[in-house]
C-alpha cells in the first residue's frame, strides 16, 4: 500500500461532514487570531497549522483518548492544534499559551504556543526540536506491545524533520522481525522545512517509500482532502490496533500562512485552500449555505475576540514557578 490514496467510497454521513467543517473552520480563526496577537505585542512567537486542518481535524475526532497504556498515546507537533480542538480542547487554553499566562493549563505560560501537554489524554509534551518524538514515540509504543489490548502510540512530524535521524530511529525500532510496535507514524508534508523546498532535499517520490526497505506498510494520502483523510486514518488506526505492526502514512497538506512568525506569517495565495475547497463542497451538497458560513465566521471570531479580551486580564507566572512541573520531586 504505497501509492497515492484515492479511495472512491460514497460520502461520510453529513452529521460527520458538518462536524469536521465546524472544527476546522474554528482551527483555521483560531491561528488567524494568534496570528494577529503576535503582530499586536499579545505574544512573542506564534507557529502552527493553518493549511493543515483536513487532516489534523479527523485525526483528532478518530483517536482513543484517554489516559493510560490501553489508550492512544499522542506524541503531536507544533502544528496540532486542530487536532487537540477536534478532541474537545477550548480555544481560550491555546491563547492562554499564547499570552504566556499562567492560567495556561499545558505549560503555565512557560512555552510557546501549540507546545501542548495533556495528562488525561496521553498527549505527550510538545518538544520544539524537531522530530525528537519519533524516538520517544517508541517508548510508549514498546509500553503497549508488553502490555496488550488495543491502545497504540500516534506520531506525527513534518516532512524535514524525517532527515533527522529520530525518524530513521523510529522506522528501524518498530520493525525488528519479532519485536514490531504498534505505532503510526504521521508524516504532514507541507513541501518546505522553514525556507527550504523540499523538492531541493528529498530524493525519494514520497516520503512512505522510505518504509519498504523495513517491511513497513505506508501510504501517501491527499491531506487536504477531509474525507480522504478520515477514511485513511480509519483504516491505518485499524491496522495497527489489530495487526500491532507499524504503519507509516504520509499526507500532503498546504502551509498557508509561512513557517511561523519569523517569517512574516502572511497568507500565501498559490498555496491549496482545504476549509475553502471543503466549503465549496457543503454547499454544493446542501449542507451549508453561504449565509451559513458567513454567520458561523463571525460568531466563532467574536467568541475569539471575547476569549482574547479576557485572557488579557489574566495573569503571567511567577517568578517561584519557573521550576514547577520540571523535577519529579520538590527541590532542595
Amino acid at each position: 500500500m504505497t501509492a497515492e490514496g484515492t479511495l472512491a467510497k460514497d460520502s461520510l454521513a453529513p452529521a460527520l461532514l458538518v462536524q469536521m467543517h465546524d472544527c476546522m473552520l474554528r482551527a483555521r480563526l483560531l491561528d488567524e487570531r494568534l496570528i494577529r496577537m503576535q503582530k499586536q505585542g499579545d505574544g512573542y512567537f506564534w507557529v502552527g497549522g493553518p493549511g493543515e486542518e483536513a487532516f489534523n481535524v479527523p485525526l483528532g475526532l478518530l483517536l482513543h483518548k484517554g489516559e493510560g497504556l490501553a489508550y492512544d498515546f499522542l506524541h503531536f507537533h507544533y502544528r496540532s492544534t486542530a487536532t487537540l480542538l477536534a478532541m474537545g480542547m477550548p480555544p481560550i487554553d491555546t491563547i492562554r499559551q499564547m499570552k504566556n499566562t499562567s492560567t495556561d493549563p499545558f505549560s503555565g505560560g512557560r512555552n510557546f504556543v501549540g507546545h501542548y501537554a495533556v495528562k488525561h489524554w496521553n498527549v505527550v509534551p510538545v518538544s520544539s526540536p524537531i522530530e525528537v518524538q519519533f524516538v520517544m514515540a517508541l517508548g510508549t509504543a514498546l509500553a503497549q506491545r508488553r502490555a496488550g489490548g488495543h491502545g497504540i502510540t500516534i506520531v506525527v512530524g513534518g516532512d524535514a524533520g524525517t532527515a533527522e535521524g529520530d525518524f530513521a530511529s523510529c522506522l528501524i525500532w518498530s520493525s525488528r522481525p519479532g519485536a514490531e510496535l504498534p505505532v503510526l507514524m504521521i508524516v504532514t508534508n507541507n513541501g518546505f522545512g522553514i525556507s527550504t523546498a523540499a523538492s531541493t532535499q528529498h530524493s525519494e517520490k514520497r516520503i512512505s517509500d522510505r518504509a519498504a526497505p523495513f517491511g513497513i506498510e505506508a501510504r501517501t494520502i491527499d491531506g487536504n482532502d477531509p474525507e480522504i483523510s478520515y477514511r485513511e486514518l480509519s483504516q491505518a488506526m485499524h491496522y495497527v490496533r489489530t495487526e500491532r505492526r507499524p504503519f507509516l502514512l504520509e499526507a500532503n497538506v498546504s502551509r498557508l500562512y509561512g513557517h511561523s512568525s519569523s517569517s512574516g506569517a502572511n497568507f500565501i495565495e498559490d498555496e491549496v485552500d482545504a476549509l475553502t475547497q471543503f466549503e465549496t463542497r457543503l454547499v454544493a451538497q446542501g449542507l451549508r449555505t453561504r449565509e451559513q458560513l458567513e454567520t458561523m465566521r463571525h460568531a466563532i471570531e467574536r467568541e475569539l475576540l471575547d476569549a482574547t479580551k479576557q485572557v488579557r486580564n489574566e495573569p503571567g507566572p511567577e517568578g517561584p514557578s519557573a521550576f514547577d512541573h520540571v523535577f519529579a520531586g520538590q527541590l532542595p
